[in-house]
């Protein structure tokens, strides 16, 4: 009698941890086909405007039930590293393009979307043809685009039109123009938020693409025969480290929010950023702002109108059921498209998705020259091998402080290359 009670007692126990551990969503799924959901927005509008789109679908849907899970950036990047190792990949979720996504369909567990994409072609013709090339490895596709993007400096069109400062086409000039900014009481003309690395990714990316040969670049991004000796780094990172001069001590010591935060209440008249953050900056303050590309270097050897910026999109692990392609096909429909461009104010890859009825006319104007651009650099991040890029990254830290030279740090990107071969 005893041993009875016992083991009705474990179960009670059991039956009650059960409860604890699942969520109010995993219970009332039973009998339904489960889909597991992974983005990389809990922050706000993005985690409301994905939580609202689970629910739309699943309401359409009443035989499917999505868990989603979501972390941020960095974090994100870990965790889809853990879960690919575990072969625990979740069924849908959000991939930078080029070498992240590379990377994950080296492991074999992504599901190709080219029969996805022929069969459906009501839908899938509607998404802008050339960013898919970030997702596309040997010919297979293995993700769909949503989000477009670029970078250009951000400029305060007031602080310009005061000081008679005209937008610069090279290099000196903008160098010419920090001095200007710096003459008119500007003691940082330019800012950064160099506590992130991605931030100083942004920057090394574009510099090298400029500088550099492009078969050079190649090369040394693939890491076949990689050796970068090429002069064009060392340059690279001078023109970085003197960029850096003008960013003043409290560049060191914020992120990137930060930096925009100073930018859109009018503290600095110069930022790098996102076509992405164009809404972010609208709703800190009303300076009115433009910006311009990356000016050139008239000794590059690189595309010196070229914009860089990537897609952002959605892959599917190998395993995901037949709903999940209908998910993804939901998330990535003109409709949802032109919800998310007005809720969050970033830019899609879906044709006729972004409009003046949901973007503004800074907005289209961004989205006009990453669709026009002659050719798109990805994010330095995404475009090398992680380890490498954060040997760039991390010694960059370092030439704001003083800590390191442009030598030292290829050098080591020298000595990291080898030990990968």
């Amino acid at each position: 009698m005893r041993g009875r009670k016992y083991w009705v007692l474990l179960l009670v126990i059991v039956s009650i941890l059960s409860a604890c551990n699942s969520s109010d969503g995993a219970s009332s799924s039973e009998g339904k086909t489960e889909i597991d959901f992974f983005h990389r927005w809990p922050n706000e509008p993005r985690k409301s405007f994905y939580d609202q789109k689970i629910e739309e679908f699943m309401e359409q849907n009443p035989d499917v039930h999505i868990n989603v899970d979501y972390v941020l950036n960095d974090s994100y990047k870990e965790k889809i590293k853990v879960l690919v190792s575990n072969d625990n990949l979740p069924d849908i979720f959000s991939s930078w393009s080029d070498s992240f996504a590379k990377n994950l369909v080296s492991s074999g567990k992504i599901l190709p979307v080219d029969d996805v994409l022929k069969e459906d072609t009501e839908w899938s013709s509607k998404i802008v043809e050339s960013q898919f090339e970030g997702f596309t490895f040997d010919d297979v596709t293995y993700g769909v685009p949503f989000t477009v993007d670029g970078k250009a400096f951000f400029y305060n069109k007031k602080v310009f039109e005061e000081h008679g400062i005209e937008i610069p086409k090279t290099y000196d000039e903008f160098i010419a123009v920090l001095d200007d900014l710096q003459k008119a009481g500007y003691e940082q003309p330019l800012v950064e938020g160099l506590t992130n690395t991605w931030a100083i990714s942004h920057y090394l990316g574009t510099i090298f693409q400029r500088l550099v040969d492009p078969e050079v670049l190649a090369k040394d991004y693939s890491l076949e025969n990689a050796e970068f000796t090429d002069e064009g780094y060392i340059k690279g990172l001078e023109v970085f480290q003197e960029l850096t001069t003008y960013m003043g001590d409290v560049s060191t010591a914020i992120d990137h929010e930060a930096a925009r935060n100073m930018f859109g209440s009018g503290e600095v008249p110069i930022l790098y950023m996102q076509f992405a953050e164009i809404k972010l900056v609208e709703e800190i303050g009303d300076v009115e702002f433009g910006f311009f590309d990356f000016p050139s270097f008239k000794d590059g050897k690189g595309d010196q109108t070229a914009l860089t910026g990537a897609p952002e999109g959605w892959m599917l692990s190998k395993n995901a059921p037949e709903e999940a392609v209908e998910f993804l096909k939901f998330l990535t429909s003109d409709e949802t498209a032109f919800d998310f461009t007005e809720t969050d104010g970033q830019l899609n890859a879906i044709e006729g998705s972004v409009t003046a009825e949901n973007a503004n006319e800074t907005s289209l104007e961004a989205y006009d020259l990453v669709l026009n651009a002659t050719s798109v650099s990805p994010w330095f991040d995404n475009a090398l091998d992680i380890n490498v890029a954060d040997v760039f990254m991390r010694g960059s830290q370092g030439l704001a402080t003083g800590q390191s030279t442009p030598a030292d740090i290829l050098s080591e990107v020298q000595q990291t290359v080898e030990g990968m071969k």
